[in-house]
């Protein structure tokens, strides 16, 4: 080996040495260890060990060695315990003393002195016949676990205790295997067994970051603007750990790149908070258009309903509505509730309201449609009574609006952070249309090393809705490759998505001899992604993400809704129905347990039901809307969320 080389090596493990001895052991692997032992020994969790050691996931071999993190963790005290098992005899020579006597028998002075009363008195003279103690000395260890219970405090959430006890979200759940997703308050889990000092408090005054795979130093200035030393400063415990895949760190409020979270940002459960039992009054406004209907037979009646597109929706939705009305009653929830049928009529709005008695009413749920919506909102505001959009969107934002549908520019910065937090490195292409150029042209503005492909043309300059694998081929590299495509048209999907797919088949594909990943993306997924003619097998292969305003249901789950909606109705919910239920949900619970709807915003800005979450926020002058939307993928042929 080339001596400058050795050296080189040399200088660098003692350097490695000297800066982490403190930290840092090493141990030596016998027969028939496991991860878990060590780390019981060490008093570590599993988890500490895989992160300096990845390799013993996959196997643990006799002599390896292992770096050992200095734990935190209590370690057990020992106790000294003598049991007194007889005496020796001894005759006091010249020049002896107390304190060379029980140095030379290991005993202390008051012990020696109790078994030998008349030295509390008297001089130690030579000649003195003294009982010199016999004892049994065992050294008995107090063992303190690893773990210790913790009662979660209101509105407290995973996020929140990994980052006071040092752990990631994902050893939380370790050591919690029947956790739910949203903790209740009260609720009793496990967590490291630190120090009171050592738990770390959430400071309100702060922003916190979860950090992503694969993210070192470097990313982390990219995204946050911050210096590792001023990371360091803030989260001294990284001096000791260096950096891990979903570790929480805190940083300035005023950062707000993707995977930033705020110490209000938790799902919080209104179920546990259910404080005033008083009937609640509310008003549910909806375009039914009864008198359109034919109620002769029943043969009339169905087919009233698969012709007016308003009177399935209503009917949907109120199908939903109804769910939620019996399970708050289970609950013990008193409601009150007026329907009323607008007719898909402005005037029939301002009629009903002007007609009946809405000043005492706690909130009001629909119209379905902007103009009826407006209007009953604007008729409202006299009496300073919420009203919810279901699915408006663009609507006035009144000062007693609340739009629960998150807007288009929510579920467009939504899947633009989430290539934003992970591009460094990775390739980015935009495949559009001319009718989606804008669109295309502000992502190019976002990514500016972006690569564009358009449709193919006539010879008149109109699209054709295609390209050819060549196309694309020529704008991707090796690696992983970011595809944004922006159409509504449901030919392009399905020709773009079935070049991609051949080309990143089963996933990992070869480009010139070297490993090709393509992730596919849309900024507003639409009808043209779910048409026909698009292979639901070709989007699982891209792994195709996109924002939501909800995530589907599992029916596999052992849901109370599902249970409920199909003892009802016996057939399975739709989209419409279920979100008729989560906004009745939502709406009902927020009233119960705060002082009304508005208050609600701050005592739970953040809560999730079977599809829908709601995080309102308000405009400085106007009413709420939901700053919540969820980041989806094709997976298996299924739609799954995107944990980040």
């Amino acid at each position: 080996m080339n001596k400058f080389l050795l050296a080189l090596i040399i200088v660098f493990a003692i350097s490695f040495t000297t800066v982490n001895a403190q930290n840092f052991s090493t141990h030596q692997v016998k027969e028939g260890e496991t991860i878990e032992s060590i780390a019981k020994r060490y008093y570590v969790t599993p988890f500490d060990i895989y992160a300096l050691n990845p390799d013993a996931k996959k196997e643990l071999k006799p002599n390896t060695i292992l770096i050992i993190p200095l734990s935190k963790v209590n370690k057990p005290k020992i106790t000294i315990v003598k049991e007194l098992q007889g005496f020796k005899k001894h005759k006091t020579k010249r020049k002896e003393t107390l304190y060379s006597i029980t140095k030379k028998y290991n005993v202390s002075e008051e012990e020696l002195k109790k078994h030998n009363k008349f030295l509390y008195a008297n001089m130690l003279r030579k000649g003195d016949k003294l009982q010199i103690p016999i004892y049994k000395i065992t050294e008995v260890e107090e063992v303190n676990s690893l773990t210790k219970e913790y009662t979660v405090l209101p509105k407290e959430g995973k996020w929140r205790i990994a980052y006071k006890y040092g752990i990631t979200v994902a050893e939380l759940e370790a050591l919690n295997p029947e956790m739910t997703e949203i903790l209740k308050e009260g609720e009793i889990i496990k967590v490291p067994n630190l120090e009171k000092e050592d738990v770390k408090k959430v400071d309100e005054e702060y922003s916190y970051y979860k950090v992503l795979p694969k993210e070192g130093f470097f990313r982390l200035k990219l995204k946050l603007g911050l210096e590792q030393s001023e990371l360091e400063a803030l989260n001294p415990d990284l001096k000791e750990s260096g950096l891990k895949q979903g570790m929480i760190l805190k940083i300035p409020y005023s950062n707000l790149a993707s995977g930033v979270f705020k110490a209000d940002s938790e799902i919080i459960n209104l179920i546990d908070s259910i404080s005033d039992f008083k009937t609640k009054h509310i008003a549910i406004l909806l375009p039914f258009k009864l008198h359109r209907v034919g109620f002769d037979s029943v043969a009339d009646t169905k087919r009233s309903i698969k012709k007016d597109p308003y009177l399935n929706a209503s009917l949907d939705f109120y199908s939903g509505v109804l769910t939620a009305i019996d399970s708050l009653k289970k609950l013990g929830v008193s409601l009150k509730v007026d329907v009323y049928d607008t007719k898909h009529q402005v005037s029939e709005v301002s009629h009903i309201i002007r007609n009946n008695n809405f000043e005492n009413v706690d909130a009001v749920i629909g119209p379905l449609t902007t103009n009826s919506f407006d209007a009953a909102a604007s008729e409202l505001r006299t009496y300073n009574v919420p009203i919810i959009s279901p699915i408006g969107e663009n609507l006035r934002l009144y000062d007693n609006v609340f739009q629960s549908k998150p807007s288009d520019d929510l579920l467009r910065s939504k899947i633009v952070n989430f290539v934003s937090a992970d591009s460094l490195g990775n390739n980015i292409l935009i495949i559009s249309d001319t009718k989606t150029s804008e669109v295309a042209n502000s992502l190019k503005r976002e990514f500016n090393q972006a690569k564009q492909v358009f449709s193919r043309k006539n010879k008149n300059g109109e699209d054709e809705f295609f390209v050819t694998r060549e196309d694309i081929q020529d704008a991707l590299v090796p690696g992983k490759n970011y595809v944004f495509l922006e159409t509504t048209n449901e030919g392009f999907v399905s020709n773009v998505t079935s070049v991609l797919a051949s080309l990143n088949n089963n996933g990992i594909s070869v480009l010139d001899g070297e490993p090709l990943e393509i992730v596919l993306l849309t900024t507003r997924v639409n009808s043209a992604f779910e048409g026909d003619q698009v292979n639901n097998t070709h989007l699982s292969k891209l792994q195709f993400h996109f924002a939501s305003n909800s995530k589907d249901y599992n029916e596999n789950d052992n849901s109370m809704f599902l249970k409920n909606y199909t003892n009802l109705y016996n057939i399975t919910p739709n989209k419409r129905a279920v979100k008729g239920f989560d906004l009745t949900m939502d709406v009902v619970l927020r009233l119960v347990s705060s002082e009304n709807l508005y208050a609600s915003v701050l005592k739970a800005p953040l809560t999730e039901y079977v599809e829908n979450k709601f995080a309102y926020k308000k405009k400085l002058f106007g009413g709420y809307y939901n700053d919540s939307v969820y980041l989806v993928k094709y997976d298996d042929l299924t739609i799954v969320e995107v944990k980040q």
